[in-house]
C-alpha cells in the first residue's frame, strides 16, 4: 500500500483507531469499539469535528462526567475479556483533571482504556490560554502530566508526525496483558486541527494478537515438586484468572489434585459457587472455611494475584510456620511476592502445564473431607444469612442479596465497588457464572457502579446488568442515568438505602472513631450526627434523571420489583431501605488500619490495644 491521504491529526486519529482489532485464540474483535466524549475547546473542534466525520465508523457516545466516562469503559473493558475497550475525550482543564480518578483504576486493576484529553496550544499563540496551568519554571507541563502516574502510557503529541509512533505504541501497550492499564495521548488543541499528509499503511487494519507466552519448563517443574511436597496446599484465584479465560483450565487443575480453591474479589466466579473444590472468597472478608483452611495451609499457589492486604489480612493470614508459596503470574512482578517459586507465564497455559507435570498427584482423602466438611457448614451460613424469615418485614442488606440470588439468571451480571456491599457480596454471592461478579476493589472506587454497568451492558447485550449502589455512592455519581436514558441502555439499578456511610461507619467504630461523620443525618446542638436521617428521596431524584422507578419495602416487593425490573426493556431502578439493626457477618480475619497511638478518648485507647495485639500476628514470607 502505497501513497498519503491528507487529514487533520485528529482526523487521522480517529480512521486509525477505527481499524485496530484484538485476536486471541482465533477470535477476533475491534479493539476500540467507540469513544465517549465530553466537548469542551480544547476537543471540539479537533476530535469532535473527527468522530462527526467518522459516523458509524466511530460510535460516539455522550457522558455526563469525565471519571464515569472512564468506568464506562473500564466496565466494557472487564466484561469483554480486556480485549476491547473505549477511548475517551475531554476538553482541556477539569475535563482532564477528571480523568485521574478512572485512568488509577484502570492501571490498578489491569484493564485497559484509551485517553484523550485536549491540552494546551504547541504554538502558543496566546499565553496562557484559559485553563492553562502556568508553572515559570517548566513551559511545558499542563494540568495533563497529573496522568503520568496513572497511565501505563503516556504522550503527548506536540507535532503531527509524531502521531503515528505514538499511536503504535499506544496500542501495544493497550493489548500487553502484562503492561495493559490506561493510555493517555493528550491531544494539544491546535494539533488536533493542523492536517498532515499521512501513509495510508497508517489506515489498514491491523490485528493485535494478545499472546499466551508460556511459563519456563523448569519452573513449572519446580512448582510441581513443591505441590508433591504439601499436605495441606491451597489455590488462591485472582482476577488473572479471568483474564486469562482460564475458569476451564482452574477446574481441570482442582479435579485432578483435589487441591481447595479459595478466590479474591477480583477473582470471584473462577469457579462455581457448588463446584467441589470452591471455598469461597479469601482474606479479611473471606469465608470462615477459606481463612481456615489458609491459616494451616502449607503450600499457596497463587494463580494471577496481586496479594493485596484484604487477600492476605495484612500479612497475618498465612499463619503455618513452614507455609511456603508457588505463583503462577504473567507479570513477573507479582510472580515473586511472598517469596514465592515464580512461574511466569499465562494463566490457563501454565495450569494445564502443571496438570501435566503432577500426572495425577492428588491430596489426601482426609484433607479433602475436611474442607468439604468447612464447605457444608459455611453454605448454611450463608443460606441462614440471605434468607428473610418473614416476607413483609424489611430486608437487610444480606436479605437483599438473598433476593437477588433468587431473581437474577445465572448469567446476568452484579456490579459493585465500595462500601459495605463487597463485603457482603465477598461473603455470600454465589457465583453461577465467570462473568457474574463483577466488583471493582482494586480501587475500591465509589461512583463507579452505574457507568461500569452502561459499559458491561454495552459488552454483552445478552446479558442483564444490575449496578448495586448504596445511598453514599449513589450521591457522589448518579450522572449517567441520564446517558443510560439518552441512550437507551437497559440497566437495572438497585439503590440500597441505609442513611450513611455504613462500611466505614463500622470501621471508625473499629478504631475508635465512633462513627463520626459516617451518617448522613441532622446535626445534633453539640455537634454531632445522631439526630433524624435527611429527608432525601434518592428514589424521586432517580426518576427526575429519567429512570423507571420502583420502591419496596418488603423482603416480598422487593423480590417483585427486581423481577419487574429484569423483565422491562427500558433503565429500570429498584429503590430499597434496608434494616440497619440486621447487622452483617463480622470480618474473619485482620485487616491494619493504624489506630492512633495516643488518645484522650476511651474507645480509641481500646481500640489501639486491639491493634497492637493484631500487629504481632503480622509476618514476613522469606
Amino acid at each position: 500500500m502505497s501513497g498519503t491521504r491528507r487529514l487533520t491529526v485528529a482526523q487521522a486519529l480517529v480512521r486509525f483507531l477505527a481499524n485496530q482489532y484484538t485476536e486471541r485464540d482465533g477470535t477476533r474483535q475491534r479493539l476500540i469499539a467507540g469513544c465517549w466524549g465530553i466537548f469542551g475547546h480544547g476537543n471540539v473542534a479537533g476530535v469532535g469535528q473527527a468522530l462527526l466525520e467518522a459516523g458509524p465508523d466511530m460510535p460516539y457516545l455522550q457522558g455526563r462526567n469525565e471519571q464515569s466516562m472512564v468506568h464506562a469503559a473500564v466496565g466494557y473493558a472487564r466484561q469483554s475479556g480486556r480485549m476491547s475497550t473505549y477511548a475517551c475525550t475531554t476538553s482541556i482543564g477539569p475535563g482532564a483533571t477528571n480523568l485521574v480518578t478512572g485512568a488509577a483504576l484502570a492501571t490498578i486493576n489491569h484493564l485497559p482504556v484509551l485517553l484523550l484529553p485536549g491540552d494546551v496550544f504547541a504554538t502558543r499563540p496566546a499565553d496562557p490560554v484559559l485553563q492553562q496551568l502556568e508553572l515559570p519554571h517548566a513551559r511545558d507541563v499542563s494540568v495533563n502530566d497529573c496522568l503520568r502516574p496513572v497511565s501505563r502510557y503516556f504522550d503527548r503529541i506536540w507535532r503531527p508526525e509524531a502521531l503515528v509512533a505514538s499511536a503504535l505504541d499506544a496500542m501495544r501497550v493497550l493489548t500487553d496483558p502484562v503492561e495493559t492499564g490506561a493510555v493517555t495521548l493528550a491531544l494539544p488543541q491546535d494539533v488536533q486541527a493542523e492536517a498532515h499528509d499521512w501513509p495510508e499503511e497508517f489506515f489498514a487494519e491491523r490485528v493485535w494478537r494478545v499472546h499466551r507466552p508460556l511459563a519456563d519448563p523448569r519452573s513449572v517443574t519446580d512448582a510441581a515438586q513443591r505441590i508433591r511436597e504439601a499436605r495441606r496446599p491451597l489455590v488462591i484465584a485472582g482476577g488473572g484468572v479471568h483474564h486469562s479465560a482460564a475458569e476451564d483450565a482452574l477446574r481441570e487443575f482442582a479435579e485432578a489434585t483435589g487441591i481447595p480453591v479459595s478466590e479474591t474479589q477480583a477473582g470471584r466466579g473462577s469457579l462455581r459457587h457448588d463446584d467441589p473444590a470452591e471455598l469461597g472468597s479469601i482474606g479479611h472478608t473471606g469465608t470462615s472455611v477459606s481463612d481456615d483452611i489458609a491459616r494451616q495451609a502449607d503450600l499457596v499457589i497463587g494463580v494471577g494475584t496481586r496479594y493485596s492486604d484484604f487477600t492476605t489480612a495484612s500479612r497475618t493470614l498465612f499463619a503455618n510456620p513452614d507455609v511456603r508459596f508457588v505463583n503462577i503470574n504473567i507479570t513477573g512482578h507479582d510472580a515473586v511476592k511472598q517469596a514465592a517459586t515464580p512461574v511466569v507465564g499465562d494463566a490457563r497455559e501454565s495450569l494445564r502445564a502443571l496438570t501435566r507435570e503432577l500426572d495425577g498427584h492428588r491430596v489426601s482423602d482426609d484433607y479433602v473431607r475436611e474442607y468439604r466438611e468447612g464447605q457444608r457448614r459455611w453454605a448454611e451460613v450463608v443460606e441462614r444469612t440471605t434468607k428473610a424469615a418473614d416476607g413483609g418485614e424489611r430486608p437487610g442488606q444480606a436479605e437483599v442479596l438473598g433476593v437477588m440470588d433468587e431473581v437474577l439468571a445465572d448469567t446476568d451480571v452484579v456490579i459493585n465497588a465500595a462500601g459495605s456491599m463487597p463485603e457482603d457480596l465477598n461473603k455470600l454471592w454465589r457465583a453461577k457464572d465467570p462473568r457474574q461478579y463483577h466488583v471493582e476493589y482494586g480501587y475500591s472506587c465509589m461512583g463507579y457502579e452505574i457507568p461500569a454497568a452502561l459499559g458491561a451492558r454495552l459488552a454483552d447485550q445478552q446479558r442483564e446488568v444490575f449496578a448495586l449502589v448504596g445511598d453514599g455512592t449513589y450521591l457522589m455519581m448518579p450522572t449517567e442515568l441520564v446517558t443510560a436514558v439518552q441512550e437507551g441502555i437497559k440497566i437495572n439499578l438497585v439503590v440500597v438505602q441505609n442513611h450513611g456511610y455504613a462500611s466505614i461507619g463500622g470501621l471508625s467504630e473499629k478504631v475508635g472513631g465512633e462513627r463520626f461523620g459516617t451518617a448522613y443525618r441532622y446535626r445534633d446542638e453539640d455537634g454531632t450526627f445522631s439526630g433524624e436521617p435527611l429527608p432525601v428521596d434518592l428514589a424521586a431524584n432517580a426518576a427526575s434523571l429519567g429512570m423507571d422507578v420502583l420502591r419496596a419495602t418488603t423482603v416480598d416487593e422487593l423480590r417483585d420489583a427486581l423481577r419487574e425490573s429484569r423483565a422491562s426493556a427500558r433503565p429500570t431502578a429498584v429503590y430499597v431501605e434496608t434494616d440497619p439493626a440486621k447487622a452483617q457477618l463480622p470480618p474473619e480475619a485482620w485487616w491494619d488500619v493504624p489506630v492512633a497511638e495516643v488518645s484522650t478518648r476511651q474507645s480509641t485507647q481500646l481500640a489501639r490495644k486491639r491493634y497492637e495485639e493484631n500487629l504481632r500476628e503480622r509476618r514476613n514470607h522469606l
